[in-house]
């Protein structure tokens, strides 16, 4: 069973039909949507802001989901918010950041506090998003930091649309024992 705790009155909400591994931990002001999946080894720690985390998106191995508290270096502070049907790849690093819809974040990436990356984004393995910057959809983007390569081919986009399915259909696999 899944490592679920809450942390000062807040406890994780995850959907009936999501999966969460094992070996996953996840802590505190947490919302996993419909079909999705926590892969093994993630971490999700919603202790000092919230994380929401849309339907049908998986979240892949050694994978952390944190954010970013209200003081005041950072007013408000900042949560992280996961779209629908996002891939995320495995050793991903989410800080503080938000991401839109349909998705993909290339392994090893990392979104730092106040980034946000628009829906139907990819963004290329181990990229860095610095605070702050905005990705515009539609786009691939990749490096350190990272930046607007060319426009999304067919291909690429009918891949954001059928990576969130193969996921959700495998979770459920994994859900079946």
């Amino acid at each position: 069973m899944a490592d679920i705790r809450s942390f000062q009155g807040n406890t994780p909400s995850i959907a009936e039909d999501a999966w969460v591994d094992p070996t996953a931990v996840i802590i505190g002001d947490v919302e996993l949507g419909a079909g999705s999946s926590i892969w093994p080894l993630v971490v999700v720690r919603g202790d000092i802001h919230h994380i929401k985390i849309g339907s049908n998106t998986n979240i892949q191995d050694g994978s952390v989901v944190h954010v970013t508290h209200d003081s005041r270096f950072n007013p408000g502070g900042y949560p992280t918010i996961i779209g629908d049907n996002v891939t995320v790849g495995h050793k991903v690093m989410l800080h503080g950041c938000t991401i839109g819809n349909n998705c993909l974040i290339g392994m090893g990436a990392v979104v730092m506090d106040g980034a946000v990356i628009e829906s139907r984004v990819v963004l290329g393995a181990g990229s860095l998003v610095p605070g702050g910057k905005t990705l515009e959809g539609g786009y691939l983007w990749h490096g350190s930091p990272a930046r607007r390569v060319r426009e999304l081919n067919e291909r690429e986009q009918g891949f954001l649309d059928y990576s969130p399915a193969n996921y959700s259909r495998l979770a459920q696999k994994y859900r079946g024992g």
